[in-house]
């Protein structure tokens, strides 16, 4: 019997990516076939989210769409992986039926033993302890070959009240710097130029390894390892921005000045609630720490409305600090009430269209604040990695330091043909469209 040909639907967040690219290189190994194209799969690996409610959602429609295809195509099987797997092991098959294997986590090394008995007719389950999973593992690169994550740990010990990763995940744990250098020499040596450090949070990278293991030494280490590539941070907690970690960023020519601090409130009883370690005056103190050192830093932020208990006095001492912080990049979720987390025992519950309308309000002032930002970058020249031709826009488009790949804005420019992905080219900013910033290649 010819092995199956296997698709991929992969969802959520970079560090689900790279779980999806493990998978996809086990099954390779192991003789299959993959398929971009999901009408000519036998088999649908579906990888999935379960954050939020929008996140459940989202992965629950998929696995619908994807389960027509089994009337309408040649599909034959449906796998279900990843955190929506991992969170209602039981429901999955029970609510539906179309799903043929589920596969938690901590059983992504298992993928090519549920293919297998999924090619068997049979169903499959593989919940395996989150917390022995091995970090890391060989993968195939899904992002273009100019950039590329890089996972240095897996699960979370923060215990925010709001949040079920570390019921998803497991508790935090560091992957060995020896393996992740290894690993970034191999990004640079595929062609990333980029290199974007991952996990639910990396400034706690190290902490149950050893004292002398950090985020600092394994910038260095990575920077020392290899040759060119930039490094970029996302997810870093703003009680653990340390004066080392602001001088790391500022003196290393290799770490972009941009970072993903989530903040999530700002007053001190929502925080108190949240469970966040440190209030207001430590988020300050990061911010302040980071501009100081670094005037050019681009911080991106995330905030929650409508969490239990935010008061109109605390909702409008949040929105007042976003608009007076200015933060270059931001995003704002109305509050998910998940089961299993102590926020969702709360009282004072917020009703749902408030916090929409407040995580409105906030977006329509961060327009504002981007606007203005953007205005000011007009006639300055910045280096882009370019990631392909717009041949609707009839212009190049990239990314400069300030913007992370999928979640920040653009740069679109013109400039002589025969210009490449992967390529580094300096842009004059000529005008601001919406978000994004246009302009033309200058020599530099």
């Amino acid at each position: 019997m010819s092995k199956s040909k296997i698709g991929f639907v992969s969802l959520g967040c970079p560090k689900n990516q790279i779980d999806t690219e493990i998978m996809l290189k086990e099954l390779h190994e192991a003789g299959y076939e993959l398929t971009a194209e999901e009408t000519e799969a036998d088999i649908v690996i579906i990888n999935t989210c379960a954050f939020i409610e929008s996140a459940k959602k989202e992965a629950i429609d998929n696995i619908l769409d994807i389960a027509i295809l089994k009337k309408q195509y040649n599909l034959k099987g449906i796998i279900v992986t990843g955190c929506l797997a991992q969170r209602y092991q039981d429901e999955i098959m029970k609510e539906m039926p179309e799903v043929d294997a589920v596969v938690g986590c901590g059983g992504i090394h298992s993928i090519t033993e549920a293919v297998k008995a999924v090619e068997q007719k049979q169903k499959y389950t593989c919940y395996a302890p989150i917390e022995e999973m091995p970090l890391g593992g060989s993968r195939i690169i899904t992002t273009p070959s100019h950039y590329a994550y890089l996972k240095i740990a897996e699960g979370c010990d923060n215990h925010c009240t709001y949040c079920a990763i570390p019921m998803i995940r497991g508790k935090f744990r560091s992957r060995g710097q020896e393996e992740i250098v290894a690993e970034a020499m191999e990004l640079e040596a595929l062609g990333a130029k980029e290199i974007i450090l991952v996990a639910q949070d990396v400034t706690r990278y190290g902490e149950d390894i050893s004292e002398s293991v950090t985020l600092c030494s394994l910038i260095h280490a990575i920077t020392d390892s290899t040759k060119t590539a930039k490094i970029r941070l996302l997810y870093c907690y703003p009680d653990k921005i340390t004066d080392e970690l602001v001088e790391e960023m500022r003196t290393n020519d290799r770490v972009l000045h941009y970072i993903d601090l989530p903040v999530q409130h700002i007053a001190d009883g929502v925080l108190k609630r949240m469970g966040r370690r440190g209030g207001r005056a430590a988020i300050e103190t990061a911010i302040k720490k980071l501009r100081d050192a670094m005037p050019d830093i681009v911080i991106r932020t995330t905030l929650i409305t409508g969490f239990p208990g935010e008061s109109e006095e605390d909702f409008e001492e949040l929105r007042n600090f976003a608009a007076e912080v200015g933060f270059e990049r931001l995003g704002v979720f109305p509050y998910s009430r998940e089961e299993g987390t102590a926020a969702a025992l709360l009282p004072d519950q917020i009703d749902e269209q408030v916090k929409l309308d407040r995580a409105e309000a906030i977006m329509k002032d961060q327009f504002m604040v981007v606007d203005r930002f953007n205005q000011a970058q007009v006639g300055k020249t910045f280096a882009v990695l370019v990631d392909d031709f717009d041949v609707v826009a009839e212009a190049y488009y990239g990314r400069s330091y300030m913007d992370a790949p999928d979640i920040d804005p653009k740069i679109y420019f013109v400039g002589k043909p025969g210009i490449k992905p992967g390529q580094i080219v300096h842009v004059m900013i000529d005008e601001v469209i919406d978000y994004d910033l246009t302009g033309h290649v200058v020599e530099p």
